[in-house]
């Protein structure tokens, strides 16, 4: 069986996303996945690799031609440090995504854009989705009208992931009326969630 994937003009992460969705579609057979630069090349190319799948890369035209071939078990991938390494006793932490702004990182704020538009559509992919998303300060904007990542949020929501929107931020910038996906929390119950037994994960 062999199926094509054409991420030409895809920004990261949605080739590897793309690539991910086509591998778990066939039984077995070649994936063959093209892409318009070195960047996406690189991403696709360490996924397929780090999942155990032999790759070859042509370049082809001014684009990349990545040719992953799915046998009926995926060899074994060597140590990659971006796996997930498995927790070693008891059951796996909630896991809290803590937004205190809408922008992902210190510096030029359509690069902040950009980064945040690429975790959150990579957190909406990631299966389980994360168990919360709580959003602080102008973090919710992120969660109200016009929002550019709304849809990664809703799709999140769809699945289980329980969204919180502080009620004090939302007052403070007139938005609880335009809240489009979760629910608004309150102090308390923010900091419950990050004191307890969860694994926070911070995005200033």
């Amino acid at each position: 069986m062999k199926k094509e994937v054409d991420c030409r003009g895809l920004a990261c992460p949605q080739p590897v996303i793309n690539t991910k969705k086509a591998l778990e579609e066939i039984p077995a057979g070649e994936i063959i996945v093209t892409v318009d630069n070195p960047v996406a090349r690189e991403n696709v190319t360490m996924f397929a690799t780090s999942a155990g799948y032999p790759v070859q890369v042509a370049e082809k035209e001014g684009n990349f031609v990545i040719t992953i071939t799915k046998g009926e078990s995926p060899e074994k991938a060597p140590d990659n440090p971006m796996k997930p390494v498995a927790q070693s006793t008891g059951e796996a932490r909630p896991l809290i995504y803590f937004f205190t702004s809408n922008l992902l990182g210190q510096g030029a704020p359509e690069l902040g854009m950009t980064l945040l538009k690429s975790l959150c559509a990579t957190l909406a992919e990631t299966d389980p989705p994360p168990d919360k998303l709580i959003f602080l300060n102008t973090g919710v904007f992120l969660t109200c009208t016009n929002s550019p990542v709304l849809q990664h949020l809703k799709k999140m929501a769809e699945k289980g992931t329980d969204i919180l929107s502080c009620g004090t931020c939302l007052d403070y910038y007139k938005l609880k009326d335009k809240l489009q996906v979760g629910r608004v929390s309150n102090m308390y119950e923010i900091n419950e969630a990050l004191s307890g037994p969860g694994k926070v994960i911070n995005v200033p």
